[in-house]
């Protein structure tokens, strides 16, 4: 999440709740809702690595909030984030590693394997449907993140076929 605020904070500063709603609003449903607490905790350590500041600022009629802000140093970092790749496929896969080490410790049945995860990830693709049905039409980005999750789980799914024709 720190990444994600600090892009954030470097398009306009804000408050925690601020950005909180701006999380919610352009992801909606389809990326977890960000919990207060996990916020104001990063913003935190986002300040402590110089990466952000704050300042005070008096309301009247209400305690004074914390405005944060970009700084160069945090610049800096999102340049790096955004300039170097994002992991690619996962080659130590856990349920590829229960596939083939399980069945040889006789703890495990391929198949069983295979059909128990391929249910796995077939009632994740249906609660991404549903996410989908749910989701404001509107909103461009929640409906990519939901639908490359779902691509990521249709070739999940397909490997998951592949697995099956090739181990048994």
């Amino acid at each position: 999440m720190r990444l994600q605020l600090l892009a954030l904070l470097a398009k306009e500063p804000a408050h925690g709740y601020e950005l909180k709603q701006a999380l919610e609003q352009i992801f909606g449903t389809a990326y977890p809702s960000p919990n207060i607490g996990q916020i104001y905790v990063t913003l935190g350590r986002l300040e402590k690595d110089g990466l952000i500041r704050s300042v005070d600022v008096e309301q009247s009629n209400r305690p004074n909030k914390k405005v944060y802000y970009c700084t160069a140093q945090g610049r800096e970092a999102l340049d790096e984030w955004v300039d170097s790749p994002t992991e690619g496929p996962r080659v130590r896969d856990e349920f590829f590693m229960k596939l083939v080490l399980a069945p040889m410790t006789g703890i495990a049945d391929r198949m069983a394997l295979i059909n128990r995860q391929r249910r796995h990830y077939l009632a994740i693709m249906r609660d991404l449907v549903e996410l989908a049905e749910q989701t404001d039409q509107d909103n461009r980005p929640a409906h990519l993140l939901i639908e490359g999750a779902m691509l990521h789980l249709q070739a999940d799914l397909d490997w998951l076929e592949r697995c099956q024709e090739d181990l048994l």
